[in-house]
């Protein structure tokens, strides 16, 4: 792992290339047209082939647009269909901010399936002193408050905790739409979508996920983005093998 002075350093240096890289994209390359799936922080082992993969690491990571993913993204709007990010947005200081500009992006009736570190499986298991549950990533702890702390915020690396309600709160309050708490790995609501992403996904334990996954939808017609409808869990899911 990166150190993060190390990180730090990288960004300072690289945001304003990463910023540009991502205004000329989207002036001159970002699709106008047709199906488009956008892959935000694909890293080095997740890209998807027929998305448009983006990541700030051109070094390691394996992209078709490097920008600062911390800044709007390089699409226009209602340009996408499909968004999917997984482990990303933790790590981001905004994460409502981030909503907005995908819900910017997305189609009416585009779709954002987004996963991160399941922090209601987190608080569970410590409640349940289940050491066996948690990993020794990223540092070897013995202690059940240790290895809390260590999936909850991995070094510091990530910024928040997430939980189903706190993203259904924040999604909501934006204007998303039918969200759905989904299995990682197996389940989703939109699988001429998504069927690719899935088989990005790995999980240990499906009975309490260490991954959270929640699909939202742009709503069709307009709205004003800070809609506060309350919407739970959709049925007819779709799981798929």
């Amino acid at each position: 792992m990166m150190s993060r002075a190390a990180k730090a350093a990288y960004y300072v240096a690289a945001s304003p290339l990463m910023r540009l890289n991502g205004m000329i994209y989207r002036s001159f390359r970002a699709p106008r047209s047709g199906p488009v799936k956008v892959h935000l922080g694909p890293g080095q082992r997740h890209y998807i082939d027929q998305w448009v993969n983006v990541d700030a690491n051109m070094f390691t990571a394996r992209c078709d647009v490097w920008t600062d993913l911390r800044y709007p993204l390089p699409f226009r709007n209602a340009t996408i269909d499909a968004a999917y990010s997984h482990h990303v947005i933790e790590h981001l200081p905004d994460i409502a901010g981030h909503f907005r500009d995908v819900f910017r992006c997305l189609k009416p009736g585009g779709v954002y399936r987004v996963a991160g570190p399941n922090g209601d499986s987190a608080i569970a298991k410590f409640v349940e002193r289940d050491l066996d549950w948690f990993s020794d990533f990223p540092d070897r702890r013995h202690s059940i408050g240790g290895r809390f702390e260590n999936f909850v915020f991995c070094r510091q690396e990530h910024l928040t905790i997430l939980t189903y309600s706190f993203l259904e709160e924040l999604m909501t309050q934006i204007g998303f739409e039918r969200l759905c708490l989904c299995q990682p790995a197996i389940e989703t609501n939109h699988p001429l979508l998504f069927r690719e992403c899935l088989m990005q996904e790995d999980e240990s334990d499906p009975a309490v996920p260490h991954t959270l996954v929640v699909e939202a939808v742009r709503p069709r017609g307009r709205i004003d983005g800070n809609g506060s409808a309350h919407h739970g869990r959709a049925d007819g899911r779709v799981l798929t093998p």
